[in-house]
């Protein structure tokens, strides 16, 4: 027995009449909701109409979804494809299995869709966007514990998570002969770390956005550095199952080169635009359409205001 230990769920599901719950999705739809309901809050305060984040969300939501098991399949038809496998496991979403990466890119594609339709500007609404999305990553994460996956290596430590052998027909842990859940070990807890990176670095875009001026595009880029620097460092730790090229799992290379791409499109948009680096008002994380960023347009249907109206954070608003 380990001395000490973070506990692991031993169901992943539970029965609602004929359906079947899984926890994993419950944490998919929290992590959505807490980003709606954060984006609106400051789409809004940014002079935006209520009511646009969800259009829009309803456009890339059901892309991001798709987007993401499609990443997940491609990069492991192995779970899918192989003899003995069942190929239509494949569309079983809420046994896990999203990537991110495909996610973000058809989830934009989606977002492309519903800015147009709702005629505003789709970087305010990937800025607004931006902190909650890291949030609702973070809720997501909470899934796989569910789940009993996404660890590292063994480990000693007190904060060492317990992983039990999980049954997917009946929805939970394995039993030994001795009618008790079969503990595989104690391994890194890698989605807990990412959980808590991701929650920093929301809080972190949130602090920024009021502290300085930042230019249209640079919260959304942030966010893609600060996810991507904890995804690679979290999938150097992880020991799960995962293909390699040259010796790295594959979203350790895509991680890499995505927060290069970050990186690089963040410097170009402050030498573009760049503003004083501290607002008059260092309350406010308005940077709506009444900024000088050149190249870029307003947002749409919207009341105009000046950076001397925005004075109340969206967090202290109601």
């Amino acid at each position: 027995m380990h001395p000490a230990y973070l506990p692991s769920p031993t169901v992943n599901a539970f029965s609602l009449g004929p359906l079947k719950i899984h926890f994993y999705a419950l944490c998919i739809l929290a992590g959505i909701g807490v980003a709606l309901w954060l984006t609106d809050r400051r789409w809004v305060h940014r002079g935006g109409k209520a009511g646009q984040v969800l259009d829009i969300s309803l456009w890339a939501i059901p892309f991001g979804i798709v987007g993401g098991r499609i990443y997940h399949v491609i990069t492991d038809p192995e779970l899918y494809f192989l003899p003995g496998k069942n190929p239509w496991n494949a569309f079983a979403i809420w046994d896990g299995g999203l990537g991110i990466w495909g996610a973000i890119a058809l989830g934009g594609l989606g977002a492309w869709i519903g800015c147009r339709r709702a005629k505003v500007n789709l970087a305010d609404y990937a800025d607004a966007l931006a902190p909650g999305l890291l949030f609702a990553q973070a809720l997501g994460r909470l899934g796989n514990w569910f789940n009993n996956e996404l660890y590292g290596d063994p480990t000693s430590l007190p904060w060492g998570l317990e992983i039990h052998e999980m049954d997917p027909a009946s929805g939970g842990a394995a039993v030994g002969p001795d009618g008790q859940p079969i503990v595989l070990g104690y391994f890194q807890p890698t989605f807990l770390y990412e959980a808590l990176w991701c929650t920093l670095g929301g809080i972190a875009i949130l602090v920024a956005a009021r502290r300085f001026r930042l230019p249209r595009g640079a919260e959304f880029c942030l966010y893609v550095m600060v996810y991507t620097a904890g995804r690679f460092a979290v999938e150097l730790m992880r020991s799960d199952y995962a293909n390699l090229i040259l010796g790295l799992r594959v979203n350790t290379w895509v991680a890499g080169l995505v927060f290069l791409g970050g990186a690089v499109a963040f410097a170009l948009l402050l030498r573009r635009g760049r503003r004083p680096g501290t607002d008059d008002h260092s309350g406010t994380d308005d940077h709506s359409g009444t900024d000088d960023r050149s190249g870029t347009e307003d947002i749409k249907s919207a009341p105009q205001t000046s950076p001397s109206d925005d004075v109340v954070d969206p967090g202290d608003r109601h």
